[in-house]
C-alpha cells in the first residue's frame, strides 16, 4: 500500500538532504517552483508551435499544444484542491504533522499537468507513430541487430510520456537533473510508469503504453522508490504501479481534450454547431442553468458557457470517483482511468465519436499527417545517417558536419548506438511544427 507521505515528497534530483514540508519557505514552495520551471523552460515553449488537433493549421482560435497545456493545468489545479482538501480530513496526520496543505496536491497535479505533453513530436500522436514507423518499417530497421530488444522497442514505439521524462530529467548542457523537479511532480508526471516490454502485459491502465526509455530507467527507479511506489508485474521487469495524483493529471487531460476539441471542431465548421450544442447539454443537464442558457442569443456564448458547465461537471465527478476509489488506487488495484468509471461514459463516449469522424478524421488533418510521416522520416534519415558516418569511420563528410550543426557537442563524444540513435529522435522530438518543415525544405535544397 503507498503512502501520502512517501508519495508527496519535496526530494529532487542532485539533493541528498531530505526536504520536509513543514520546513518549506511559504513564498516559495517546491512544487510552485516545479511549474514556474517548466513554464520558463524551451521545451515547454516549444508547444506554441505545435497544434492540438490540426497540425499545421494557420487558424489562430484552434488549440496549440501550448494552450492545452495551461487549461489541463487549471483543470488539474482544481481536481488536486478539491481531492487535496478530502484527503487531509482523512488523513489528518499530513497536515498536522508533515505541514501539508491542500494546495500542495492542486500544485503537484498543475505542474505535472502542465509538462504532460512536453515530450510529444511535432505532428501530435501522428509524429510519434512516424518515429516509430521509421524504425520498424523504414531504414531505421538496420539498427535492430545492434540494440537490444528493450533498446529497439523504445524506438519502434516511440512514446511522448517517456520522451517527457526524458525532457524533464536529462542533464544537458551543464544542467544536471534537467529542470530537477520534486520527485512528488514527476511521480505525478508518469501515467504509465513502466518501459517499453513486455508489451501490454495486462489491461490494467498502466500498462497501456510505457514511460521511461531505456536511457532513463536508473533514474527513473530512484525517484519510483523514494516515492514509495509499488512493483507491479515479473519481477525482472521494470513495473510499478500509478502515483496517486497521475491519475488526476490523466483526468485533468481527458476532460480538455474531450470537450475542447469537440469545441474545436465546431468552431472549424467540422461539427455543426446546433448539433453540437445538444449533445453538451446531455452533459450538464443536471446543472444547467435553463433560464440563464436560453437568456443568451448568440450561439457562441451558448457554447462557451455549455463548455465551462461540462468542464465543471466532469472535474466534480472526476474528484469524487477519485476519493470513492482512493484506497484502491493507493493499493493498486484500481485499474481503469477515472472517467471510464463514470457515470457521464455514455455521453463522454459520443462526443469522442464525433470528434474522432468529424475532427481527427477530417481531411485537412489526414493530409497534414501525411506530410509529418514524410518530413519526420527523412529528418531522421538524414540525422541518423550522418552521425552514424561519424561513429563508424571516425571522419565527417563536409555535409554530414553541417546536418551535425544541429546537435550540441557532445554527439561527438564516444557513445552506443542507442545512444546517438535516440539523440536523433530527441532532436526531432523537440522541433516545433513550424522547424520540422523549415529543416526538410533546407534538406531538399529550398532556402
Amino acid at each position: 500500500m503507498m503512502q501520502w507521505e512517501q508519495l508527496l515528497s519535496l526530494k529532487k534530483q542532485g539533493v541528498s538532504n531530505k526536504r520536509l514540508r513543514k520546513e518549506e519557505d511559504p513564498t516559495r514552495l517546491g512544487f510552485e517552483v516545479d511549474y514556474d520551471r517548466i513554464i520558463f523552460s524551451q521545451a515547454f515553449r516549444s508547444l506554441q508551435d505545435k497544434t492540438q488537433v490540426i497540425p499545421l493549421s494557420q487558424t489562430s482560435f484552434v488549440h496549440t499544444r501550448l494552450t492545452h497545456s495551461l487549461e489541463v493545468s487549471v483543470v488539474g489545479r482544481s481536481l488536486g484542491r478539491t481531492v487535496g482538501k478530502a484527503i487531509l480530513e482523512k488523513h489528518p496526520q499530513l497536515e498536522s504533522i508533515h505541514g501539508y496543505h491542500f494546495n500542495d496536491f492542486g500544485a503537484i497535479v498543475a505542474a505535472a499537468s502542465l509538462a504532460h505533453d512536453i515530450g510529444n513530436p511535432p505532428f501530435g500522436h501522428s509524429g510519434e507513430k512516424a518515429i516509430g514507423d521509421y524504425f520498424s518499417n523504414g531504414r531505421g530497421k538496420r539498427f535492430k541487430a545492434l540494440l537490444s530488444d528493450k533498446e529497439y522497442q523504445d524506438l519502434v514505439d516511440f512514446e511522448g510520456n517517456a520522451n517527457g521524462f526524458k525532457i524533464l530529467t536529462q542533464s544537458k548542457n551543464g544542467l544536471d537533473g534537467g529542470l530537477r523537479l520534486t520527485y512528488a511532480t514527476l511521480g505525478a508526471f508518469m501515467k504509465y510508469p513502466k518501459e517499453s516490454l513486455p508489451k501490454k502485459p495486462t489491461a490494467h491502465i498502466a500498462d497501456k503504453k510505457f514511460g521511461v526509455f531505456q536511457s532513463e530507467v536508473f533514474f527513473f527507479e530512484q525517484v519510483a522508490q523514494e516515492i514509495g511506489l509499488t512493483k507491479r508485474g515479473e519481477k525482472e521487469d521494470l513495473s510499478y504501479n500509478r502515483h496517486p495524483l497521475a491519475y488526476l493529471v490523466e483526468a485533468a487531460d481527458d476532460i480538455c481534450y474531450t470537450i475542447i476539441d469537440f469545441e474545436d471542431g465546431i468552431n472549424l465548421g467540422l461539427i455543426e454547431e446546433e448539433f453540437a450544442l445538444e449533445y453538451l447539454i446531455a452533459l450538464v443537464k443536471h446543472t444547467i442553468d435553463t433560464a440563464k442558457y436560453h437568456k443568451l442569443s448568440d450561439s457562441k456564448d451558448r457554447l462557451t458557457y455549455l463548455r465551462s458547465m461540462a468542464i465543471g461537471v466532469l472535474i466534480q465527478e472526476a474528484a469524487q470517483l477519485f476519493l470513492a476509489n482512493e484506497e484502491a488506487i493507493l493499493a493498486g488495484t484500481f485499474t481503469g482511468s477515472l472517467l471510464d468509471n463514470s457515470k457521464y461514459k455514455a455521453q463522454i463516449n459520443d462526443i469522442i465519436k464525433i470528434s474522432v469522424t468529424n475532427v481527427y478524421q477530417s481531411q485537412e488533418v489526414i493530409e497534414k499527417e501525411i506530410a509529418g510521416y514524410k518530413i519526420l522520416s527523412e529528418l531522421l534519415d538524414t540525422f541518423t545517417t550522418a552521425i552514424e558516418n561519424y561513429h563508424t569511420t571516425g571522419e565527417l563528410r563536409h555535409y554530414d558536419a553541417l546536418i551535425l550543426t544541429h546537435f550540441d557537442a557532445s554527439i561527438k563524444q564516444p557513445q552506443s548506438v542507442y545512444q546517438y540513435v535516440m539523440a536523433c529522435c530527441s532532436l526531432v522530438s523537440r522541433l516545433t511544427d513550424g522547424n520540422a518543415l523549415q529543416i526538410f525544405q533546407k534538406i531538399n535544397g529550398k532556402i
